[in-house]
């Protein structure tokens, strides 16, 4: 079955369905991608490279400071599992959900500890990267959590409207 990408995810409400069955059309960017790639350095440019342009090519009508925040995110996750989870999870998975109003995207990766935010400690370089996912994630407007797989690994999930919050 093709999806065109659009996958199982929710969908927008208010807009124009089928007369026949009342179901509610997607708009044109909706959709859900999925993609793997090895658990190693080269991967965390691509990844990042490759949700920026699935979401150009899409029509995504994301803020652009919403899409550097996500990008960046996105190299934030993806480093995490090529550092911490390489070894037992030598690939990992990223996943982008497009709704009509956000962003949901994930990094999955086959080990089974759960990642902390650790303490701002500035004699330490390096050790931020969660803290920084949620600050971007918070300042954003969205939401941000570790799930468990059904395998024994793990999800990092962010979700993000497509335009910025106001304050």
């Amino acid at each position: 079955m093709d999806d065109q990408g659009r996958g199982p995810g929710p969908r927008p409400q208010g807009t124009e369905g089928s007369a026949e069955t009342g179901a509610v059309d997607p708009l044109p960017y909706e959709g859900v991608w999925r993609f793997t790639a090895p658990a190693v350095d080269a991967s965390v440019p691509q990844a990042r490279h490759a949700v920026r342009d699935l979401l150009l090519r899409q029509g995504v009508p994301v803020a652009d400071d919403v899409l550097q925040g996500l990008l960046l995110i996105v190299s934030e996750l993806v480093t995490n599992v090529v550092r911490h989870a390489a070894l037992l999870s030598p690939v990992l998975a990223v996943e982008v959900a497009v709704g009509a109003e956000w962003i949901r995207m994930s990094v999955e990766d086959n080990h089974p500890y759960r990642p902390t935010a650790l303490e701002t400690d500035h004699g330490r370089t390096g050790g931020r990267g969660l803290l920084l996912v949620r600050e971007i994630t918070l300042e954003a407007g969205g939401a941000c959590d570790v799930e468990h797989t059904a395998g024994g690994g793990k999800v990092v999930w962010v979700a993000l409207p497509l335009k910025p919050a106001r304050f």
